[in-house]
Formats: C-alpha cells, structure tokens, sequence
C-alpha cells in the first residue's frame, strides 16, 4: 500500500504539528502503523457514515480522515475531532 495525501492534508498538518515534535512523532508512528496493518486496535479505525471515507485516531482529539482506492491510502484531512467531522 501507499500512502498519498491531498492539498488539504498538506495545507492542514502543518498547522497540527507546529511546535509540536510529540504530535509530529504520533502521526509518523500512527501511519507506519497504518501502512502495516489498517485494521491495528490501536487506530481506533472507523468508517464515517454517510461515505466511504474512514477515520484514523492520532491520540484522544487528533483525527485524520482517509480513503482506501486499490493499493493507495489516500489522506484526506487531518485535525481535531471538531474540525474534521
């Protein structure tokens, strides 16, 4: 699998991770993870209703909302439980 991140993603991490090496390390470690094993307890992944898109947990308020096409793992949004819902 690969993964492959959209504009917004991109636009969006920086802002999650900015003074944050914590956060920074979280999210590498958590789509390692993902990358290895998607259905890992440890990402608390679940399906969004409505969609076909899913949710990965970077710890207790940290989301990123991915999508599964084929061999890729498309990373869509990443933010807080608030602003990515």
């Amino acid at each position: 699998m690969k993964l492959v991140s959209s504009a917004r993603y991109e636009t969006e991490l920086p802002k999650i991770i900015k003074g944050k090496s914590e956060i920074s390390i979280k999210i590498s470690n958590k789509l390692k993870i993902l990358l290895l094993n998607p259905r890992h307890p440890s990402l608390r992944l679940h399906k969004l209703a409505g969609s076909n898109n899913y949710s990965v947990s970077v710890n207790m308020s940290i989301r990123i909302i991915v999508h599964f096409s084929g061999e890729f793992i498309y990373l869509l949004r990443i933010g807080t439980h608030e602003n990515v819902y």
